[in-house]
């Protein structure tokens, strides 16, 4: 193992408060992270105080721009998902985020900052729940997480599929958790669609679920605006095993690029979508996002 450089990542948890017993799992996180050179630095508001909630929107809003705040701070990693991050959108500061070096990182329930932070600023974030490097597939997310420090353009973020409409697709991408950033819709927080590609992915729902999110969708114009799709996985549609594929094709234009990857999403296996950043095809079977 080799490491570049040293440096600090905040920990936040700007969606529900981690449980209690989550502490020595987070106190393990933060020695894997010392291992790759990263020091830790904890928000005050991880962990929950009694339903799920850790903070108001407005103490966790301020807890996440003190870390965007810090010159000493590259990447803030989010632990959390569930419900409630868009609480926070209203209390943070857009033109310091933008002035940030700072990174933010979340997955599921934090697509709805990936998106505002690009919507208000331009700027990237990262679509990956820093906790995979702890889990099932923990050696592996070290391995991708490790070559990622030494090479940006590593595999952690390239993403093995196929294309089910078209051959190839690039431009900047949005999206994430379907539900989720369905909560900006009618919120100055809702990226533009024009020319982008939108990455979808979800944990839980089944068919009549996701036909209401997509329809939705639709009903936004996003499908007669994007440049091409991405389908990631979701997960209790394929534990019952359906497909979203098929469904997904009745709401897009039948020229429009569709890839399918079963390598983003919920599951502890997956890797890292930058949102904000661009989509570029590699051959197809493979894209990748990048800055």
């Amino acid at each position: 193992m080799s490491i570049v450089q040293t440096y600090t990542a905040g920990i936040t948890a700007c969606s529900n408060g981690l449980p209690e017993k989550k502490k020595e799992e987070i106190s393990l996180l933060a020695d894997v992270l010392g291992r790759y050179g990263v020091s830790s630095v904890m928000s005050r508001y991880l962990y929950e105080k009694s339903d799920g909630i850790s903070g108001s929107g407005r103490e966790k809003a301020e807890e996440l721009m003190r870390f965007f705040e810090n010159p000493g701070i590259r990447y803030i990693f989010d632990v959390s998902g569930g419900d409630m991050a868009n609480e926070v959108l209203g209390y943070l500061d857009y033109q310091k985020i933008r002035e940030s070096r700072a990174v933010f990182w979340g997955y599921s329930d934090l697509t709805v900052i990936l998106n505002a932070i690009y919507a208000e600023t331009g700027k990237v974030s990262v679509l990956y729940q820093i906790r995979n490097l702890l889990y099932d597939y923990g050696e592996e997310q070290q391995k991708r997480f490790s070559q990622w420090e030494e090479n940006e353009t590593a595999d952690l973020f390239a993403l093995d599929g196929r294309f089910v409409q078209g051959h190839h697709m690039e431009g900047t991408v949005v999206g994430g958790n379907i539900r989720c950033f369905l909560k900006l819709a009618g919120t100055p927080y809702f990226p533009d669609f024009n020319d982008k590609i939108l990455f979808l992915e979800a944990r839980s729902g089944q068919v009549p679920q996701m036909t209401t999110f997509f329809s939705q969708l639709q009903q936004t114009g996003a499908f007669d605006k994007i440049e091409g799709l991405i389908l990631g996985t979701f997960t209790q549609m394929e534990a019952a095993s359906k497909d979203i594929v098929p469904l997904a094709l009745r709401y897009v234009k039948e020229d429009l690029p569709v890839f399918r990857t079963l390598e983003a999403g919920h599951g502890t296996d997956s890797k890292a979508v930058i949102i904000g950043g661009r989509v570029t095809t590699v051959s197809e079977s493979r894209i990748r996002t990048q800055n």
